[in-house]
């Protein structure tokens, strides 16, 4: 069956699916050691009180089933151990059947996570991550040549990935066709990476190129992905130096290194692929009516582009099969950040010893300079920038959050880079009040080393106690 197989594919293919298990590995880590403080049993969003109120149809996951933390835990670690070995070529010592439910079970796992993930996992990168995984469920192994037809959607995938967000910025916020997005977007991005400063602190005129370089990369290109090669090689050699430069640029969890690993299987690797028989009979079957469906799954994203009502980052149907994508539709031009701190006082007061809360990735210390976290998702530190944006954003986590933090609970701290009170020393109060934060010039830095330059602009939350925790007049 020739025309079903593309043999040239099959370093591509090889490079890819390592590459995937990789993401797989990053995304179940960070499930494993932030799942707790964030959707565990005494978490700020369980659950547990989710599964009971949202039914199986709606959000299909094993933790329908059972929720427990030790439960979710295992589901986590059982990820990793999944993803190391299919990192290790496990899939390639095993019959073809075998290996295509080794690549269903971290999907399974990672979509029953994120069913169950609300707020800390309405990212557009859990709903890629997905959609990438279980195409990849059809790829194949060594028993037989990559099908054609998974390519193709692989490609399709990608082209909505890059096209979906060239049109949500065209049809945006009008910086981007002035070009002058980049202006803002570094200095008020959610999570600056250790370079960020300096990629503001560019000629303007070279933000202007990469702007207009963007939009080339994201609405031309991809449609040369499905011109013949060297052509469509040369199309997605560009997107992953495209994402490699935002790779360098900020913190964008595993956002751009999906993308490049979606870009790998549209690239002619120079090998000479080994010889394999031909695809059996129901191999051929699964795949084209697993493609036939998808196709007409997509014809919802299709309309979605097209809509002058453009949404971004939506999943379509509840296993997360086919999705719209986009990032970035409008931009900040000033950055705030919300402060949280504590005081030992039982009457708080303005002159009271407040003691800032310190988080891993977001901005805080203005002499703290941002590190490179990204594969890895800080998910709490994401969810303070929109807390910042808008207290909306925050509404179903942020008082739990507190209440932790006054409890000096041991799971929610261990979020955080530093906390400013020991064990067994809870603080009595908490407050949070809004700061806007800017990038100091290169005078500034070089006379006071601080990266950042913050203001106070107002009261975020009151300062607050414990219900029913004793309190001296």
């Amino acid at each position: 069956m020739e025309w079903f197989t593309a043999p040239d594919y099959w370093l591509s293919r090889t490079v890819f699916q390592r590459a995937l298990a990789c993401v797989y590995l990053v995304a179940f880590v960070t499930a494993a050691l932030q799942f707790r403080a964030l959707l565990g049993e005494r978490g700020m969003l369980p659950a547990a009180r989710f599964v009971e109120r949202v039914p199986f149809r709606r959000a299909p996951s094993v933790f329908h089933w059972r929720c427990s933390d030790r439960f979710f835990a295992g589901c986590a670690w059982a990820g990793c151990v999944v993803s190391a070995a299919l990192i290790a070529g496990l899939d390639s010592l095993l019959p073809l059947w075998a290996a295509m439910l080794a690549w269903l079970v971290p999907w399974a796992l990672y979509v029953s996570i994120v069913n169950v993930g609300q707020t800390w996992y309405g990212f557009g990168w859990e709903s890629l991550l997905l959609e990438t995984g279980f195409l990849a469920v059809f790829l194949g192994n060594d028993e037989v040549a990559p099908p054609i037809v998974v390519l193709f959607l692989l490609r399709w995938l990608l082209f909505r990935v890059e096209f979906g967000a060239g049109l949500i910025k065209m049809r945006g916020d009008p910086c981007w066709r002035k070009l002058t997005c980049l202006d803002h977007h570094h200095e008020t991005q959610p999570m600056p990476g250790p370079l960020s400063w300096f990629f503001h602190r560019l000629p303007r005129p070279l933000h202007r190129v990469e702007v207009a370089a963007n939009h080339v990369t994201q609405l031309i290109v991809p449609f040369l992905l499905f011109t013949p090669q060297p052509i469509a090689t040369a199309a997605a050699s560009l997107m992953i130096l495209t994402q490699l430069w935002l790779v360098l640029s900020g913190n964008f969890s595993w956002l751009n290194w999906i993308t490049i690993v979606l870009a790998v299987p549209a690239l002619e690797l120079p090998t000479d692929p080994p010889a394999t028989p031909d695809a059996p009979l129901w191999y051929v079957v699964v795949v084209l009516a697993v493609a036939a469906f998808l196709l007409f799954l997509s014809h919802r994203p299709v309309l979605n582009m097209l809509s002058r009502r453009q949404i971004m980052n939506r999943s379509f149907d509840p296993l997360h099969l086919v999705n719209t994508y986009g990032a970035f539709g409008s931009v900040s031009r000033v950055r705030h950040e919300v402060v949280i701190e504590g005081t030992h006082d039982e009457v708080p007061r303005a002159d009271s010893d407040w003691r800032e809360y310190e988080f891993k990735g977001k901005p805080g210390d203005p002499r703290r300079w941002p590190r490179q976290f990204a594969p890895y998702h800080l998910r709490l530190d994401w969810m303070m920038w929109f807390a910042a944006l808008s207290p909306s954003y925050a509404g179903p986590w942020f008082g739990a959050l507190v209440e932790r933090l006054l409890e000096n609970d041991r799971d929610t701290l261990r979020l955080l880079r530093r906390s400013p009170f020991p064990p067994g020393e809870p603080p009595r109060h908490i407050r949070a009040r809004l700061f806007r934060y800017r990038y100091t010039t290169w005078r500034e830095l070089r006379e006071t080393g601080a990266c950042w330059e913050r203001t106070y602009v107002r009261e975020y939350l009151p300062p607050t106690r414990l219900a029913g925790s004793a309190q001296r007049p």
